[in-house]
């Protein structure tokens, strides 16, 4: 050290490496935050249909058509207060079939159906499936946290593998 320079110059450099790296650590803990809690509000449109199926028709539907972006059919009610419809909507993906039978919760107020059961609980997550495997990245990254990210990530691929392997 020079002796003319004051004996802060190295603490005020250290605090100011510390406030950026405590700078970064938060911005890339809100960006992961934001990540994942986009990825349970991307979810929660169809899982609360399929998680809260309390005073919700249940039942079946047998997948008669697909055109477009919807497959349809007539609906089977297996709860009480259900009626039988004669066409609902379920939207196509690579986990509805022509033909096949599918156990279904009705939304409210229209003929829309989505798939229940564990198959329907998995497909509904996969948003947060995918937000989590981003959130990873992130947290690995940007925060440095590296168990924690790998922790995110394997829940991710594994939530996103039980629902490929559910729906099939």
């Amino acid at each position: 050290m020079i002796p003319a320079m004051p004996a802060t110059a190295g603490a005020t450099r250290q605090a100011s490496v510390s406030a950026l790296r405590f700078g970064r650590v938060a911005a890339m803990g809100a960006v992961a935050a934001l990540i994942l809690f986009a990825g349970v509000w991307g979810s929660w449109g169809t899982a609360q249909h399929v998680l809260l199926t309390k005073g919700r028709e249940r039942g079946t539907v047998r997948v008669t058509a697909c055109a477009g972006p919807v497959c349809s059919g007539p609906f089977t009610p297996a709860s009480a207060g259900a009626r039988p419809r004669a066409r609902v909507e379920i939207e196509e993906s690579l986990a509805v079939r022509t033909g096949t039978t599918y156990d279904v919760v009705l939304k409210p107020g229209g003929g829309d159906a989505v798939r229940s059961g564990p198959a329907g609980i998995l497909y509904a997550w996969v948003p947060l499936g995918g937000a989590l495997l981003l959130a990873a990245v992130v947290v690995a990254g940007g925060v440095r946290l590296v168990r924690p990210a790998w922790v995110l990530g394997l829940c991710g691929a594994g939530l996103l593998t039980a629902a490929f392997l559910a729906v099939q």
